[in-house]
């Protein structure tokens, strides 16, 4: 009799062994569906500032239910080309530009806009690209977004397609983050004191995890090189307006007094590369494309037109380089 107890004993201890296993696999599986948006179905909608300088989050209760992804992409879509609900923003997706569908597959959006995508400004169509990516991959259904122009994949200037695109190839900060330090090695390109090549310096910093470490590269040419006999390449008035990256493509914004700073003393393609050469040293950037008022019609200075996109040139740096640890 005491054996046959025992046995039942042991067997309803595992039933519920089983039972509080099921139970919480289930909890945890349920917790992970939900990790991408908050439980009251809040998600954050991307805007831009008044300056399209930036994406900035507002946050936005979804109505659509959750097992239905086409209408909560429609939802979003439509909710991107509405104006934000505060006054200080402007919607992602401008009036001119026509969302003509969206499809849904493999975890991959597909959106397909009107030919007027392409007259975008490239800081416009660069923050309009985040904003959508940075929303739409908060439903659990989407990890990938892949933009198409009247049904044919979204090429850039150099022609080549796109393709998908996860929230993480956007390194531009949006809004407000936690400040924090970090600290960072930088390699930098100087003119020589010719003003005809280009050094290289090594230049360890702290700074706030509040600026994008593009942003940074530049701020770092504006203050010049410290100590040594190199010159700046650019001017301490130098106004950049903004910088952005996608695709690897480092995109930045000068105000179009950029080509009346310029040293004299300077070659052209140094003044360039000086900017190319160190941004491409950061592993989050192969090409730069440099616009001037968000505009890139016309040329840099002479010879190099703002249209094309620029690759690390070693050619023009000397063989002598120096390094520079500067602490902040």
């Amino acid at each position: 009799m005491c054996v046959y107890r025992s046995t039942i004993l042991h067997r309803r201890l595992d039933v519920k062994r089983i039972i509080i296993f099921m139970l919480t696999a289930a909890i945890l599986l349920s917790m992970v569906g939900c990790t991408k948006k908050k439980a009251d179905n809040t998600v954050e909608v991307y805007c831009l500032n008044m300056d399209v300088t930036s994406s900035v989050p507002e946050s936005y209760v979804l109505r659509s239910k959750n097992s239905d992804v086409d209408k909560q992409v429609d939802e979003l879509l439509g909710r991107l080309q509405d104006k934000p609900e505060d006054s200080r923003l402007r919607k992602a997706i401008p009036d001119e530009v026509v969302v003509r569908g969206h499809e849904e597959k493999n975890y991959n959006c597909t959106v397909d806009f009107s030919k007027e995508y392409y007259d975008l400004t490239a800081a416009q169509e660069v923050l309009l690209r985040a904003s959508v990516v940075r929303t739409l991959t908060q439903l659990d259904s989407i990890s990938y977004v892949t933009f198409t122009v009247n049904s044919i994949p979204l090429v850039d200037s150099d022609d080549e397609i796109v393709g998908s695109m996860g929230a993480d190839d956007f390194v531009e900060n949006p809004g407000e983050q936690i400040n924090t330090s970090v600290k960072e090695t930088l390699t930098l390109y100087f003119a020589d004191k010719d003003g005809t090549g280009l050094e290289k310096q090594t230049r360890v910093i702290h700074y706030s995890s509040n600026i994008a470490l593009e942003k940074l590269v530049v701020e770092q040419l504006i203050e010049g090189p410290k100590g040594s006999k190199l010159k700046a390449t650019l001017p301490g008035t130098t106004k950049l307006i903004n910088v952005s990256v996608a695709d690897r493509i480092c995109y930045l914004n000068f105000d179009s007094s950029f080509r009346n700073t310029i040293d004299n003393n300077l070659t052209e393609d140094v003044v360039l590369y000086s900017i190319v050469n160190s941004l491409t040293s950061l592993h989050t950037v192969d090409k730069v494309q440099i616009s001037l008022d968000g505009e890139n019609d016309g040329m840099l200075l002479y010879n190099y037109k703002l249209s094309n996109m620029y690759e690390f040139n070693k050619d023009i740096v000397d063989s002598d380089d120096s390094t520079e640890k500067t602490e902040k």
